[in-house]
């Protein structure tokens, strides 16, 4: 179950969130990190909760149960009930909207799996258990924590900008993933971005995959 691994691009995208549950556990948050900028918030929660969402730019928050038609023009939703006739509901509302459905705690009725995640910048690791032990999944997402620290998105930052070069410099696919191969020692590049010589890092990166040499 949920066996296939997708990255999605929420930009311009409605996104759904329906309950006290999925609200409590940060979800319409997490939908935000990912580039969403366009979600509906349905849930009778407590004010405090809430009312932080209202600030946000790109949520609306609705204080009431749902309707269907929250559903309508969705691409995905989050949702949690109580009653397991409307938990029922929601997913059949969006079976027939074709709307991807994430039911919290209620594997069987989901598409869709929310991976625990972490995130460096560009860098976006994500771990999925296949809803058989969410517990599991939040310890190796804190173990990655750990592993993978906040110099990453510089890493990342740097080899976003060398790689946009390296594709109207090496327009062949084949040679140049070759180079970047051979170009690329991910515990250097690490340990430049962690003390603060990021620009080095690209310097290097260029001298393997273009043949130049470091300014000194």
């Amino acid at each position: 179950m949920f066996g296939f691994p997708i990255l999605l691009d929420l930009a311009g995208r409605r996104c759904v969130v329906l309950g006290t549950l999925p609200v409590r556990e940060g979800k319409a948050e997490a939908l935000l990190a990912g580039g969403a900028d366009d979600v509906l918030v349905v849930a009778e929660a407590p004010a405090r909760w809430l009312g932080e969402l209202e600030t946000v730019d790109g949520v609306t928050v609705e204080r009431r149960g749902w309707r269907a038609a929250d559903l309508d023009g969705a691409l995905l939703v989050i949702a949690h009930h109580p009653d397991p006739r409307e938990r029922a509901a929601i997913a059949h509302e969006a079976l027939v909207r074709g709307v991807l459905v994430n039911l919290v705690d209620d594997v069987a009725a989901c598409d869709w799996a929310m991976p625990s995640v972490v995130r460096r910048g560009d860098l976006l690791l994500a771990i999925g258990t296949g809803g058989a032990s969410p517990t599991l999944s939040r310890t190796l997402r804190e173990r990655f924590q750990a592993e993978f620290g906040p110099e990453w998105a510089e890493v990342l930052r740097v080899l976003r900008e060398v790689r946009e070069e390296s594709l109207v410099r090496l327009p062949a696919f084949t040679a140049r993933a070759e180079r970047w191969r051979a170009a690329l020692d991910v515990d250097e590049a690490a340990r430049l971005a962690r003390v603060g010589r990021a620009d080095e890092l690209g310097a290097r990166l260029r001298e393997r995959l273009f043949g130049e040499v470091p300014a000194t």
